[in-house]
């Protein structure tokens, strides 16, 4: 027989071999043998692996056919959040966005980077030592799914990366499924009696979410990676686009349409040539991804929210389709608004069934003159939300009807009113059961109270079971009462309540939000937790004290007032207090903080904590926290790989501080 070590160098060769011909396939395009001599050598590798099954690795090319089912997915927090691009739709929004980074960065022209934006699954791969170790979805974006058995078995992901890769690195791509591999899975599953998908993108989600990653392994899945995410204990690129090619060079599959731009003129051509072949490329594309090349630009642009500063999406037109209008529905929304809304006779839009189309309000109506059996054009607005966009006059028959707001609410026949200037109609009666419905869900929401369990269906159910009749008689609930629900059982209710009693810890600024005051999100909801400390002074300000607030107009403040001067309100609260519902922010002069009056900026990746958490920390101890270095920073917070701010505090004689003496700092209280 074959000696151990015999076996490891014949193995190693096979492994190195069918690496090389997946590159050359999946991700050069260029293949050198046929499918049978491909087949044949991995053929050979099984036979060494089955006599040898203690050489077996998770990275070996054998590994790719998947993996059994398993009971659910796991999270995976990312420790730098994937963030959304925001969107533009014409020359004069990308123009606007280019004029403002511009004014940002000070300098009228800079280098960026144009990419197809394909319509796919984004993911998050982490390698360790050379080896995939996990691959997730975006998810909300701070947590996703565990789905690195599923990404194995994607042939243009390598499962190992070459030595002069970083030891620790975590890559982001789209996973796609390209057009023909989701013309021939359509038309396999119609033959098999299938329901087919209803495109490219669906697909492509529906294949990388199956809880048993054979399936996985069976479908036409492609990748693109677009970007690092980061790298520990090695230099990178200090460009995005010299990046790109460096993770070409690593074995990544880079798309090859992807162009370096120098200015505005050939950002407009990319985006305007691409837009007319669109159709021509082999995936489905929704616009361009446009993104400020040098990453020291990107690291002092930063983000607003959930978006880059440093890139927009340039969205393509909406794909249109037209359909007949069937009728003009209602629905209540948690503030009393009647949001009118199309029924449709069904049709395909972008490879999307729509049904049903946001109509805005009344005026937006009129003003389109739409009208209840009028053929009209519908349209995916960013290629998300269906609208109409209007109707064709010339198919008019003359038996249209135009659409009439009613004097009654629709659910509960409460009296309708319009305050005027304003643009929506309200319900003017409080307990109207689906503002109730829809004030619960946005209280037990994730930026509210984040109460996980309680969705729409489990909101409609207790309402309708006489539960609860306002968000605070979730905290009077007990198990026994869940218990009995359909398909909810003991553990389940266990879990609900236990999510419940720990939403009584959440902050101020969550319960102002979840409270769903008008104009209050989750800004405004921030502001006023500082300035005010606890409900009870918040709900007894006026007009005057909460206009005399930065960021606090005469809309918001008469809102709060109105809010808070209704007996039904004031019972809730005064519910949820009973309840222990009754967070307060701690109020401390600003002056008395230890951090008071210290400028600081932070350059690098901190290991501890991320970007945002810094800065709030620092905000808390009442330290500013600024993007630039200037004369008036007291500190530079250096975490590794430093960008240019290190230098500039160097010539300007700041001092630097280390992350470990940056969190000596935080603790000084």
């Amino acid at each position: 027989m074959t000696d151990l070590a015999q076996a490891k160098q014949e193995i190693a060769r096979l492994r190195a071999i069918i690496n090389h011909h997946n590159y050359r396939y999946y991700v050069l395009d260029s293949p050198e043998i046929s499918d049978a001599e491909y087949d044949s050598l991995m053929q050979e590798l099984k036979q060494w692996e089955t006599e040898y099954p203690q050489l077996v690795t998770p990275d070996s090319p054998t590994q790719r056919v998947g993996a059994a089912p398993v009971a659910a997915f796991g999270v995976v927090v990312h420790p730098l959040p994937l963030l959304s691009l925001g969107n533009v739709f014409s020359e004069e929004e990308l123009l606007s966005w280019y004029n403002r980074i511009s004014r940002l960065l000070g300098q009228p022209q800079f280098d960026l980077v144009g990419e197809h934006k394909i319509d796919g699954l984004a993911v998050a791969l982490t390698y360790v030592d050379r080896q995939l170790t996990t691959g997730a979805t975006r998810g909300d974006g701070s947590r996703g799914e565990n789905i690195t058995s599923n990404l194995r078995t994607i042939r243009s992901i390598p499962l190992s990366v070459p030595p002069e890769a970083p030891p620790r690195f975590e890559v982001r791509g789209e996973v796609f499924m390209p057009k023909a591999g989701f013309n021939q899975l359509n038309r396999e599953r119609a033959e098999e009696g299938l329901p087919l998908f209803a495109n490219p993108r669906n697909a492509a989600a529906g294949s990388v979410r199956q809880l048993d990653s054979r399936i996985t392994a069976k479908r036409p899945l492609d990748i693109y990676i677009y970007m690092l995410g980061y790298a520990e204990g090695r230099p990178t690129p200090t460009t995005h686009w010299e990046t790109l090619v460096y993770l070409k060079q690593l074995g990544f599959k880079i798309n090859p349409n992807n162009r370096l731009l120098t200015n505005l003129e050939q950002v407009k051509q990319f985006c305007n040539q691409w837009q007319e072949k669109r159709d021509g490329l082999p995936y489905e594309a929704d616009g361009i991804a446009i993104k400020v090349d040098s990453l020291a630009q990107q690291q002092r642009l930063g983000n607003i929210r959930h978006e880059p500063r440093w890139a927009i999406a340039y969205k393509f037109p909406a794909i249109q389709a037209f359909t007949k209008l069937k009728d003009i529905g209602i629905n209540v929304g948690r503030t009393g608004t009647l949001n009118p809304y199309a029924i449709l006779e069904p049709v395909v839009v972008g490879g999307v069934v729509i049904k049903h189309a946001a109509l805005h309000n009344e005026a937006d109506i009129r003003r389109k003159d739409i009208r209840i059996g009028d053929t009209v054009i519908v349209q995916r607005a960013g290629e998300v939300i269906p609208e109409i966009v209007g109707p064709v006059v010339s198919k008019r028959t003359g038996k249209e009807r135009e659409f009439t707001m009613p004097s009654r609410c629709p659910v509960c026949g409460g009296k309708i009113t319009r305050a005027e200037g304003e643009a929506m109609h309200y319900c003017s009666n409080a307990a109207c059961p689906a503002q109730i419905r829809e004030r619960l869900r946005h209280f037990v929401s994730r930026p509210g109270m984040d109460i996980r369990g309680i969705g729409e269906k489990l909101s409609a159910t207790l309402l309708k079971e006489g539960l609860v009749k306002d968000a605070a008689d979730l905290y009077y609930l007990k198990k026994e009462q869940l218990s009995p629900i359909d398909r909810m059982g003991d553990k389940s209710a266990s879990n609900i309540i236990s999510a419940i009693n720990n939403s009584r810890k959440q902050s101020l600024a969550r319960l102002i939000f979840a409270l769903g005051i008008r104009h209050i999100g989750e800004e405004t909801a921030d502001i006023l937790s500082r300035e005010f400390h606890c409900l009870d002074i918040l709900a007894n300000a006026s007009v005057e004290e909460l206009t005399s607030i930065r960021g606090i107009g005469t809309e918001i403040a008469s809102s709060l007032v109105a809010f808070f001067k209704l007996d039904e309100n004031r019972r809730i609260i005064r519910k949820l207090k009973d309840a222990g519902v009754n967070p307060k922010e701690e109020a401390v002069p600003v002056k008395e903080l230890p951090l008071a009056g210290q400028e600081f900026v932070i350059t690098g990746r901190l290991e501890t904590l991320g970007r945002h958490e810094a800065e709030a920390r620092i905000k808390a101890l009442g330290g500013t926290a600024k993007g630039d270095v200037t004369r008036k920073t007291a500190y530079l917070v250096v975490g590794t790989e430093p960008g240019s701010k290190l230098a500039k505090a160097k010539t300007l004689g700041i001092k630097q501080l280390t992350e470990e003496e940056f969190l000596t700092r935080l603790r000084m209280r």
